[in-house]
């Protein structure tokens, strides 16, 4: 009859199971901490991103708060070894730029750069260009620095029905009227934004041809190719349509350099 050692049989799968908690638990440090080195160098490259682009914006002679800089894509440390970065968002807020004088406004300017290529030694230094094949940019101008490009008196933009909307005040035959309509928003050459009101009115209008005529005027008087400052990054503008807070201006590039813009 065989002798049951129980004693025996149970110390070593203890033992077994003690060694492989261990291991996972040594594996689970060893990943954080890969995790919060990898995480550690993305931080490093944000920042010195930040910095370059921060300078190169005053370098075109606008202004913005500092920049919101993240490298995507994990983990960064094999995309540093790589040189290249699946994606790089830019986060700009109150950006300024000057057109004849008068300040454009943009609350925000959302970049966005897709494949991008920067030697390790480029990181390090700084010196270099990172660049990008592709970038978008996403933003919107408010109506008041866009009314104040239209430079009349007591105009203000808006957005109705999906489209920008104008109130002003106008003078036909010595009454005081109020002008409404809407305008036709397309980009125009070398990137402006180009307005066109053809559809407008006034409560009160005298109804003869002289009167519709001066109204007529006046709308092609503001129907003009509002240039706009430099985007940085070489963003060149695709798009714009009229959105409740402002007009939404869609731009695009390629090949950019993101640590040299203009």
């Amino acid at each position: 009859m065989a002798t049951a050692h129980p004693a025996y049989e149970e110390r070593p799968r203890r033992r077994g199971r003690k060694v492989l908690v261990t291991l996972v638990v040594l594996l689970l440090i060893l990943g954080g901490l890969l995790v919060a080195a990898d995480r550690v160098a993305a931080g490093v490259a944000e920042r010195a991103i930040t910095d370059q682009v921060s300078q190169q914006i005053t370098k075109q002679g606008a202004q913005s708060s500092p920049p919101e800089v993240e490298v995507g894509g994990f983990p960064f440390l094999t995309q540093v070894l790589d040189g290249r970065y699946e994606r790089i968002s830019i986060r700009l807020r109150d950006v300024r730029g000057s057109v004849n004088g008068d300040a454009v406004a943009l609350p925000e300017l959302d970049v966005d750069a897709r494949n991008v290529r920067a030697s390790l030694e480029t990181l390090r230094t700084q010196q270099g260009d990172v660049v990008a094949e592709t970038v978008d940019g996403t933003g919107t101008i408010t109506y008041e620095s866009l009314a104040a490009l239209l430079d009349r008196p007591g105009l203000t933009l808006g957005q109705r029905d999906g489209r920008l909307a104008v109130t002003a005040p106008v003078d036909i035959l010595g009454q005081k009227l109020t002008l409404t309509g809407t305008a036709d928003v397309t980009v125009g050459k070398e990137g402006a934004i180009s307005l066109r009101f053809n559809d407008v009115d006034a409560e009160g209008l005298p109804n003869i041809p002289l009167a519709r005529t001066l109204l007529s005027n006046y709308a092609k008087d503001i129907s003009i190719d509002v240039p706009l400052p430099d985007l940085p990054f070489q963003l060149a503008v695709r798009e714009v349509r009229p959105l409740p807070q402002g007009l939404a201006v869609t731009a695009a590039a390629k090949d950019v350099p993101i640590n040299s813009a203009g």
